[in-house]
């Protein structure tokens, strides 16, 4: 999910690392079309407002009530708006009306699946203390992507894919990789993420949909990321974002987790790890 309120003063300059060259801006100013493909535009966030209602129905009621939580994340993300927002893109239709978003961040990964971040978590923590050390990145990770409810199953996410794909080789990346959150792993939560994955309807294709849409745009999958995130809170926290009580100690299948909420009811907390499976473009 891009975070872009309180968006940092940038400078109107380009900033070369050992060749790698990114585009940075006065708040304010921005790269109107990044990349153009049929009837979509991939856009600078930064060209759209936050308060625009078509930005609003895009991130209404699309992530469980939990996600925030990753208690990992948030020392990076005020840094991550910093260095990185202008990798923060939205989709555009032939009218100008928001149909997509997405955020990205810059990372050097050798290619290996030895050598990818243990998830999610680690792949932001990585990114940002790559760039602190200005170590040349030569991949772009789409860490979230997200489609406007009412055009969801009507082609955008695969066609926002392919715009991420061209943005990330018109910038110089070698490589494109994703830890993707399946969604339709909630439906089989006791599954082990290893085997979901490699589950194909009748027809061959993926059964997870959103693992389909990027191997239909041409993504590779390369491994399981089992513990990508970990989400943790009291009892009565998790009763609130799962809407289910939790009554006791034991394990739990709850609405949109993609495994099982263990709660320790005489300590007071719940714990979610949750899988995510990497994908590689380019």
């Amino acid at each position: 999910m891009p975070e872009n309120s309180d968006l940092p003063e940038l400078f109107n300059e380009r900033l070369s690392w050992g060749g790698q060259l990114y585009r940075r801006g006065r708040q304010g100013q921005c790269h109107p079309v990044v990349m153009t493909t049929g009837h979509q535009r991939l856009v600078d966030s930064r060209c759209v407002s936050q308060d625009d209602p078509q930005v609003q129905m895009l991130f209404s009621e699309q992530w469980p009530a939990f996600i925030t939580h990753d208690e990992d994340v948030k020392p990076f993300l005020d840094r991550r708006v910093e260095y990185f927002s202008d990798l923060d893109y939205y989709v555009l239709d032939d009218d100008g009306a928001v149909i997509a978003g997405a955020w990205c961040v810059p990372l050097r990964w050798d290619g290996s699946v030895r050598e990818l971040p243990a998830g999610y978590t680690d792949l932001l923590k990585i990114a940002v203390e790559q760039r602190e050390k200005q170590t040349v990145p030569d991949t772009l990770a789409l860490m979230a992507a997200v489609v406007r409810p009412d055009l969801k199953r009507a082609g955008v996410a695969s066609r926002a894919v392919a715009l991420l794909k061209a943005e990330a080789t018109s910038r110089g990346f070698q490589r494109m990789l994703a830890p993707v959150r399946p969604t339709l792993k909630c439906r089989y939560p006791l599954t082990p993420i290893q085997q979901y994955m490699r589950w194909r309807r009748s027809d061959g294709a993926l059964l997870d949909p959103w693992l389909r849409t990027h191997e239909r745009a041409g993504g590779k999958l390369l491994a399981p990321a089992p513990a990508s995130q970990q989400f943790t809170g009291t009892i009565t926290e998790w009763e609130r974002w799962v809407d289910l009580p939790l009554p006791d100690s034991g394990r739990y299948v709850f609405p949109e987790g993609l495994d099982v909420l263990v709660v320790d009811a005489d300590a007071d907390h719940g714990a979610y790890v949750e899988p995510n499976v990497w994908v590689r473009h380019l």
